[in-house]
């Protein structure tokens, strides 16, 4: 190693220990985040090692990160992006691509969806001029079941695009084979749901395509960065087109002629022998990620299978804590999965003696976060007023979702002290109250 970067990476470790949190909690003070990114001090080294090479543009490190994650996600690709919110919109927009030939989405064209989803699982239907419908989920798992989607499903229906709910599995498996019976794609939201598995497999590996966000408040994290990942070759060569401005070729970044072809093409009405570096089969994007946050990506992906345990344990924790509380719907997983949680989801009851906005005020009050259960009922926000879309039965629990729902931190920077003192807090104004 140049014996400038390491006494400048022997610094980076002195800096850390230098500004590192003392961890010391107070209740009442010392907030407790609903989510959070762990950093550590590899983390800072990976980001500055990668900062001093100066390769600002994905390269060698966004590579092996795609390589090694597709492995761990029981994949034979994986596609980096610049968020979860963009790994959404890639893998949707590759149903529509003309070389999926008849198979392909067209506008007018249905997606069963639910409603009480976060927004950017169900914009990119609306994007590429298709029809979300939309069902209900169920309360304490919060997804729905394969009969509503089943319900859901018509002449004009070509996909199903589905997230796992805070790391809570839908039932994957059985929507699979629902799929395959009526000839649909089907794409699994796994942004909150790294780690989280459905008869033993990891989510991710049922669906057609799966995506993936590496947002601070997931289970690892890049800063900003998502994945699309499939084991089908055709629809990763679109994502990855659709990615890297439309264009044809698939060269790396520095790279030419990977294809031993480049001046021997004819596509569309160009002379032949035009560089196939600029030719352009889809209308796309520039959505790629930057080495810096490869750097990170690889330095968190040694250590995500401790976050997951850390996130199950502390999530436990919880529901051990809260179970016979009063008023208080509790999570469940959804049968033959094992979540890797993204939050703890508490419905209060409509009929209890308090709202929901009371409970909140109250543990904000205690410094204890709390949030949403994303967008409650999507359809009730001015953004999806007049958008085209159906709606399949009555979105009873979704409106309960709306008014009575929130969930709290289960993220691996959370200790067992914040739990208590969570739990505690929970009882003490229900008990209060009832």
């Amino acid at each position: 190693m140049n014996v400038h970067k390491a006494l400048i990476l022997d610094e980076v470790r002195k800096y850390h220990d230098d500004v590192a949190p003392t961890g010391d909690f107070e209740p009442g003070v010392t907030e407790i985040w609903p989510t959070g990114a762990v950093h550590d001090v590899e983390d800072r080294l990976a980001l500055v090692e990668a900062a001093l090479e100066l390769r600002v543009a994905g390269g060698t490190r966004a590579r092996k990160f795609e390589s090694v994650f597709a492995r761990k996600m029981k994949r034979r690709k994986a596609l980096l992006t610049n968020s979860g919110s963009s790994a959404n919109l890639l893998a949707l927009s590759a149903l529509t691509s003309h070389r999926l030939e008849d198979a392909r989405l067209r506008p007018g064209d249905e997606v069963v969806t639910v409603a009480a989803a976060f927004p950017t699982t169900v914009n990119p239907i609306l994007q590429n001029g298709l029809v979300p419908v939309f069902v209900d989920v169920e309360l304490g798992t919060y997804n729905p079941t394969v009969d509503m989607v089943a319900q859901a499903i018509g002449p004009k229906t070509k996909a199903i695009m589905i997230a796992h709910t805070v790391g809570n599995p839908f039932p994957v498996a059985e929507m699979a084979e629902l799929a395959a019976e009526h000839e649909l794609f089907l794409i699994e939201d796994s942004c909150d749901a790294v780690g989280s598995t459905y008869d033993g497999e990891p989510v991710g590996t049922f669906g057609d395509l799966t995506t993936v966000s590496f947002y601070p408040a997931h289970h690892m994290t890049m800063g900003e960065g998502g994945c699309v990942l499939t084991s089908n070759l055709l629809l990763a060569r679109i994502v990855e087109s659709l990615r890297d401005w439309g264009r044809d070729c698939w060269c790396e970044p520095g790279e030419s002629n990977t294809c031993l072809k480049r001046f021997s093409y004819q596509m569309g009405t160009l002379p032949h022998g035009y560089d196939h570096k600029y030719i352009y089969s889809h209308v796309g994007y520039n959505l790629k990620i930057t080495e810096l946050q490869a750097a990170l990506g690889l330095s968190q992906l040694d250590k995500v299978d401790d976050f997951c345990a850390a996130r199950r344990r502390n999530w436990r924790r919880l529901r051990e804590g809260l179970d016979g509380v009063p008023h208080l719907l509790l999570p469940e997983a959804t049968p033959r999965s094992d979540p890797s949680w993204y939050g703890f989801v508490v419905t209060v009851d409509p009929q209890a003696p308090f709202s929901s906005k009371e409970l909140v005020e109250f543990l904000e009050d205690r410094k204890i976060g709390t949030r949403r259960l994303f967008a409650g009922n999507l359809l009730r926000h001015p953004a999806y007023a007049d958008q085209n879309h159906r709606v399949v039965g009555e979105l009873t629990n979704t409106d309960i979702i709306t008014t009575q729902t929130f969930h709290i931190g289960v993220y691996p920077g959370l200790s067992d002290q914040m739990i208590d003192y969570v739990v505690a807090s929970f009882k003490e104004f229900v008990t209060a109250r009832a």
